[in-house]
């Protein structure tokens, strides 16, 4: 039945939002430098899937020869970019404001869409008219804005240079599920993001051990869900989901982590956020009523 694809397609995007919300707040939880924490995510995670990768996944390792692997390998090398810039934005400045500025990334993930003149990533004129409701959301809900310190102007460039390597990192991953299983695909990119981040903590002398068992709890729960869940899901996604629209989709993560964020670490949402967090919720309805309405692109000669 088509209607499977859809259902699994759907469950799996609120699976993966669900699962992202906590990564902000597990971060700013975790008594440990947030390049060690981005390292480990992605290592475990990586360790976690190759044995089915080497095991019922074996035969889709030849596709790594070409240039399904090389966006693969390129998708890695914009997530450890996006680790490296966002997770310490989250113990430098606060969960709302990274969480908000690097929800920027449907703006980013539209001008590349544009550049790269992606067939079925364009926004249309509704899906710009909904980018725009749900990131203006995004910054009335969390009070985002430029700071007024040296260390917050650091957190907020930081969450930005996040938000772009994200979409960087959300294009590659497009490209490369058009002939890589999630699993496969996930596992190539885990693998190369934290080969370049465990070289980053080394060369900055960053320890990656020592922390306290509440620390190992929090990375191990980011592992499993964030990570696993989360970036996991969106990547499966992917195969039938237009870059820009699961970019619009990953704003959710803003409520769902001010939520923990309050029941959690006690940061307790202002009154004057919730038409803030309407207005994004709107937005995000409005980007998946403008994808529903695409026409299906003609399907190429073979």
């Amino acid at each position: 039945m088509r209607s499977t694809p859809v259902v699994l397609t759907t469950g799996a995007l609120a699976v993966a939002v669900l699962a992202v919300s906590s990564s902000a707040p597990l971060i700013a939880f975790a008594a440990a430098p947030a390049l060690a924490v981005a390292f480990w995510r992605n290592g475990i995670a990586f360790a976690a899937l190759s044995p089915i990768t080497a095991g019922p996944r074996r035969h889709e390792l030849g596709a790594l020869r070409g240039p399904a692997g090389r966006f693969a390998v390129l998708a890695g090398v914009a997530l450890a970019v996006h680790f490296a810039t966002w997770m310490p934005s989250v113990q430098l400045g606060s969960v709302a404001t990274a969480t908000a500025l690097v929800a920027t990334q449907p703006v980013w993930q539209g001008l590349l869409a544009i550049m790269t003149k992606a067939r079925t990533g364009t926004p249309t004129r509704l899906g710009w008219i909904g980018i725009a409701l749900a990131v203006a959301g995004v910054a009335w809900a969390t009070g985002a804005d430029v700071g007024v310190s040296a260390r917050a102007v650091l957190a907020d460039a930081l969450a930005l240079a996040g938000a772009m390597a994200a979409a960087v990192y959300t294009l590659f991953g497009e490209r490369a599920r058009a002939r890589l299983s999630t699993t496969t695909y996930t596992w190539v990119c885990y693998g190369t993001c934290a080969v370049l981040l465990l070289v980053v903590c080394l060369a900055a002398g960053v320890p990656l051990t020592g922390y306290d068992g509440h620390t190992w709890l929090a990375i191990l729960a980011i592992v499993a869900g964030a990570q696993l869940l989360g970036h996991s899901m969106f990547n499966y996604a992917l195969h039938r989901v237009p870059a820009t629209t699961v970019s619009v989709l990953i704003l959710l993560e803003v409520p769902g982590a001010a939520l923990l964020a309050w029941l959690w670490l006690g940061q307790e949402p202002r009154a004057s956020a919730l038409p803030g967090l309407a207005l994004l919720v709107a937005g995000v309805l409005v980007v998946i009523l403008a994808a529903a309405r695409r026409p299906a692109p003609v399907p190429e000669p073979a």
